[in-house]
């Protein structure tokens, strides 16, 4: 059985997907950009400051469905448009995980949603 996740921490919108998806103790965080839950924008900032956000939104999602936030997370889909950005991306996703941090893929994709520069989608642990 599928539990929707939903928290106004993170952003959201009218679209056709869920927040975040738990089935059993495994969660599926839908991809995030850097925009702000409260407003829908974009945040300002460079990327680090966008991957903070962005790194946010996920914790968000875990945290509501019953997890540690980031500490939960297993691994991690990062979307960069410009893999010039991948060193600054690093810097601040790095800062955010402690000892063992999670499996991970970076690509670089010609667009995203709203044309912000990074989005990452997640799975987490719930134990």
């Amino acid at each position: 059985m599928s539990e929707e996740i939903v928290t106004d921490d993170a952003p959201r919108n009218e679209n056709p997907y869920s927040q975040g998806v738990r089935t059993g103790d495994t969660l599926y965080v839908s991809g995030y950009g850097p925009v702000d839950p409260e407003t829908g924008d974009a945040v300002d900032g460079d990327v680090g400051v966008q991957t903070d956000r962005v790194l946010d939104s996920v914790a968000a999602v875990v945290e509501d469905a019953g997890g540690d936030g980031l500490e939960d997370v297993v691994t991690v889909t990062v979307y960069l448009t410009d893999l010039e950005d991948y060193e600054r991306v690093n810097d601040a996703y790095g800062a955010r995980f402690d000892d063992v941090p999670p499996a991970r893929v970076c690509v670089e994709v010609s667009r995203l949603p709203g044309d912000v520069r990074v989005e990452m989608d997640a799975i987490a642990h719930l134990g």
